[in-house]
Order: structure tokens, then C-alpha cells, then sequence
């Protein structure tokens, strides 16, 4: 009997992530992560990233496919179970989603993409983003070698850059919609949208320097 999988993923989702992986290095060999890395504003957060299947561990789930691979680390599985991976509906921008019909177990207290930061945050808007980003964010997405850097505020808008194996990663967006900006305007109300300034062909962008501690 085969199991049930833990994560449906909807036709036009497959074809998104092809057309990603396709970019990739060795693509056809690489199978799509899926993990999640805390909560915030009652739903959970997600990282999406390319890496090879033989790297999941006993109790991660391995979902094969005709043309993609799904890994679901262990510590992800239960939480995601009955999942779907989705387009948004977003007409100009669709991008990747995760509907998880699980919720965190507690809606009052948020861990938004790692442990809280200690203590209150302080200072100037930027200061406090860097603050999230160096306590929550960047420890989460070091896993697979990413990093976030705050660039600039400007108008309620957070600028970041990302490094790392975040550069060129065409699941970046999600890991920015569901995850890093969910918690950057959890914990700092100031900020009401947050982009993504990478240059992720060349891995610079000439424009932008990075704001100063």
C-alpha cells in the first residue's frame, strides 16, 4: 500500500518549480526542501530550497515523482501533513505557496523563523530589523548556507539583500513572502512591506550598499 503523501503539489506549482530547478546546476538531480521554520501571526513559516535527495535523513519524508522529488524534514512532517503547494492568485506577481490547513499550535505567542530575539527591541527602525534578522532570521536560514542583510528603509519598505545559498535560488521569493518578511513586520510594525534587492543573476547589485550598524 503507498502511503499517502505528506504535500500535494498542484500542477501549475510542478511547473513552476521545473522551470526554477531548470536554472539550477545538475538541476534534474536536485529534489525540492520544504521545512518550516517557526510561526508567525498564527500561521507557520516555510523555507524552500533545492538540495539533493540523498541528503535527507531516516524520518524525513521522501515523496518521488515523475519529474520532481519533495523532501519534508522530520521536524516538518507532522505539521505539514495534508499540505498543498500552490500559485498565488496574485495576477501580476503569482508566486509559490504553501496552504497548510495546520496551524500553530498557539496563535498569542509568535517564533517567527528561529527563537524570539532577547529582550525588547530598540533604536531606530533599521536597527531593529537588523536585530530580527540577526536573532530569527539569519540562524534559520543558515541551514542551507543563506544569509539577510538589511539595505535600507525607506517609506515603511525594508530593503534586503540576500547571500549565500539564497544568491541565484529561484525559491528565494517564497522563503521572502513566507518567511523572512512575516517576521520582520511581526516584530517591527513600522515596516509594511519588505523586497528583495539581489541581483541573483550576478550575485551583486551596484545599486543599493548595505545600511551601516
Amino acid at each position: 500500500m503507498v502511503p499517502e503523501p505528506v504535500l500535494t503539489v498542484t500542477p501549475k506549482a510542478q511547473k513552476r518549480v521545473l522551470e526554477v530547478r531548470a536554472g539550477e546546476p545538475d538541476g534534474e538531480r536536485l529534489a525540492l526542501w520544504i521545512e518550516i521554520t517557526g510561526e508567525a501571526a498564527g500561521d507557520w513559516t516555510y523555507d524552500l530550497y533545492f538540495d539533493a535527495p540523498e541528503e535527507a535523513h531516516e524520518g524525513d519524508a521522501v515523496q518521488h515523482g515523475d519529474d520532481l522529488t519533495i523532501v519534508i524534514p522530520q521536524s516538518s512532517v507532522d505539521r505539514m501533513r495534508g499540505a498543498t503547494l500552490d500559485m498565488s492568485r496574485d495576477l501580476l506577481n503569482p508566486t509559490l505557496v504553501v496552504l497548510n490547513p495546520n496551524k500553530p499550535p498557539s496563535a498569542q505567542t509568535s517564533v517567527a523563523m528561529g527563537p524570539p530575539p532577547t529582550g525588547n527591541l530598540e533604536g531606530p527602525v533599521a536597527e531593529r530589523v537588523m536585530q530580527v534578522l540577526d536573532q530569527q532570521i539569519n540562524p534559520s536560514i543558515a541551514s542551507h548556507g543563506g544569509r539577510a542583510e538589511l539595505v535600507s528603509v525607506e517609506d515603511g519598505t525594508a530593503y534586503l539583500r540576500l547571500g549565500g545559498g539564497c544568491v541565484g535560488c529561484g525559491m528565494a521569493s517564497v522563503t521572502l513572502s513566507q518567511g523572512i518578511e512575516v517576521a520582520i513586520r511581526e516584530a517591527v510594525p513600522e515596516i509594511e512591506r519588505v523586497v528583495d534587492v539581489t541581483d541573483h543573476a550576478s550575485g551583486t547589485n551596484p545599486y543599493y550598499e548595505a545600511a551601516k550598524k
